[in-house]
């Protein structure tokens, strides 16, 4: 979350970088309640001053052998006043810390303006997209038509946008996420993580799920403690908390983190959007990249994590462009980010694969993570960044349009047959 310090000494600079990314009018709700906090915290100090000072001249009555319980009944109510007051800061530190918890993170200054995604701008192009001599089918189409792809039985046992794989696609989703890892850990250095699915609501909270998102998530209650888990949206969550509350050696970071999970998302708001198929499904797979870096290589990392997710696209030679989210699409926590976004050419245009964010110090004050510089000097809050390295599903949906053949068979990438013995195309399933 944003430093209080900085909203007291630039409200109306944070307010005019939040102007297209939403929240400015927090920050004078904000500095409203914290003239209040600073009012009751003068009050009770004089007030406990005042306690001190007659204190000591009670002390001295007494030992006078004169009555002081006039003045020790006054110094009751002082005391009443000072409990009430001490219980209206902590009332009003709770609606602060509320609302903090609701302002985005403010723009990076490169970020682009802008209110939407149409205002994003594209940094590159990666590939050329293929030209058929037949009309490319979108991949529910070419899925279905092959038996490997089930939407009528997942719909069955569970509800709409859910999906089922079978034989050969299911294999294809288990070689991905291989493929994907081996990349990450062997050639960028990323550690391997097996993480919770089932986080806790602090966990949410300090991540930046909550309270922003809490529609989109699903969340179950455990019958015999009352409290509520959540089912993670992706392993960004478990990822980026591991180290709350810890504070680094600076020597340590960057600190470079991977895994691949199941993801759950109730898509809230996009009801017949992307119905078809498993562009958009309540339930993903996903290989999430999370790095935590000292504020002076943030930037840095976020440009080099963009690259590795890049190269996974790359090695699956699938035609790809870089776009900068402008300030009004860059993500509630996100002070810069990019989206990768993979050539469809049964859709006839680009789609989000991958977004990658610096949360910069927001994300490090909000989960509560600091290093210690080696200079010395008191310990500082780390940048947080995350990214998709990918997005499973959508890597599928890639596969599947672009490769697909005239005869309804898909040629599997080259650089996932070491990952498919013996497995070259995709056909009908027996």
């Amino acid at each position: 979350m944003l430093d209080i310090k900085l909203i007291r000494d630039q409200p109306d600079a944070v307010a005019t970088a939040l102007a297209d990314k939403g929240g400015a009018d927090l920050i004078h709700e904000i500095l409203a309640r914290d003239g209040e906090r600073r009012r009751l915290i003068k009050e009770a100090e004089d007030l406990k001053a005042l306690r001190n000072k007659a204190s000591e001249a009670i002390g001295q009555a007494k030992r006078r052998g004169e009555d002081a319980s006039a003045e020790q009944a006054r110094m009751r109510e002082v005391g009443d006043r000072i409990k009430a007051l001490d219980a209206d800061v902590k009332a009003v530190d709770d609606a602060i810390e509320a609302l903090l918890a609701q302002v985005p993170n403010v723009p990076h200054p490169s970020v682009p303006r802008g209110k939407s995604d149409a205002d994003n701008v594209e940094v590159r192009k990666w590939g050329t997209p293929r030209q058929f001599d037949f009309t490319p089918r979108p991949h529910e189409d070419v899925g279905e038509a092959l038996g490997l792809l089930d939407m009528e039985r997942a719909t069955k046992i569970a509800k709409t946008r859910f999906a089922v794989l079978w034989g050969d696609l299911a294999r294809l989703e288990r070689a991905l996420a291989q493929f994907m890892l081996d990349l990450h850990t062997r050639e960028h250095g990323y550690t391997e993580a097996w993480i919770p699915h089932l986080v806790n609501a602090e966990t949410m909270l300090r991540t930046g799920q909550l309270p922003k998102f809490e529609e989109q998530l699903f969340k179950t209650v455990e019958a015999d403690e009352g409290r509520t888990l959540y089912l993670i949206p992706t392993s960004e969550v478990s990822l980026s908390a591991l180290h709350s509350g810890e504070v680094l050696l600076e020597r340590t970071l960057p600190r470079r983190y991977t895994a691949y999970s199941p993801c759950y998302r109730r898509e809230a708001g996009t009801y017949g959007k992307d119905m078809k198929g498993i562009f958009r499904n309540h339930q993903f797979s996903k290989v999430e990249l999370v790095k935590l870096a000292t504020p002076a290589s943030g930037y840095d990392e976020l440009e080099s994590m963009v690259r590795e997710a890049e190269t996974v696209l790359q090695r699956l030679e699938l035609p790809y462009r870089v776009v900068e989210r402008c300030a009004g699409d860059v993500g509630f926590s996100s002070a810069k980010g990019y989206d990768l976004e993979v050539w469809l050419p049964g859709q006839g245009k680009y789609r989000e694969i991958s977004s990658c964010s610096n949360y910069a110090d927001f994300g490090g004050r909000r989960v509560d993570i600091r290093y210690k510089p080696e200079s010395g000097g008191r310990p500082e809050f780390v940048h947080t960044l995350n990214g998709s390295g990918l997005a499973v599903g959508r890597t599928i949906v890639a596969i599947l349009e672009n490769y697909q053949n005239v005869d309804g068979t898909v040629t599997i990438p080259t650089a996932l047959r070491p990952y498919l013995p013996g497995l070259e195309r995709l056909t009908t399933r027996r």
